[in-house]
Order: structure tokens, then C-alpha cells, then sequence
């Protein structure tokens, strides 16, 4: 083989790797929620959305963080 057909072939394998790559990055993929087995999808509607994000970041309303705790940075 000539110098020059190892070089064109080694470009068109290059393209063919790119673009597989970039192909793949670039499809949506399924986000997967912590706790629920198996990777399943997010909740479709909004409201299923609001309720997990309450259920996630909602914390204790029994406690009263108002005061807070003195942060000590340990230096």
C-alpha cells in the first residue's frame, strides 16, 4: 500500500471514531433519581416533578433552623 492511501484511510477511520463519539454524547440519555431501583426515567408532568423536589430538599419542619449553628472554620 502507498504511503498516501494509509494516510487517507487513517483519516476516514479517525472521522468514523469521531463522529461515533460525538453521536453519543450528544443523544439524550435517561436520568436516572436516586432510590428508585432500577435507572427510571424523571416524572413526566410537572407536578410529579414539584413533589419530588419537595420530598427531596424539604427537610424536617418539626425543627426550627432559624438560629443556626456557629460555623468554626478548623484552620
Amino acid at each position: 500500500m502507498s504511503p498516501r492511501v494509509v494516510i487517507i484511510l487513517t483519516v476516514v477511520a479517525a472521522f468514523a471514531v469521531s463522529a461515533g463519539i460525538i453521536t453519543w454524547i450528544v443523544q439524550p440519555h435517561p436520568v436516572a433519581m436516586f432510590g428508585a431501583g432500577e435507572a427510571s426515567t424523571q416524572p413526566a408532568s410537572a407536578a410529579d416533578r414539584l413533589e419530588h423536589r419537595e420530598k427531596f430538599f424539604g427537610g424536617d419542619t418539626t425543627r426550627d433552623i432559624r438560629g443556626g449553628q456557629e460555623m468554626k472554620p478548623r484552620w
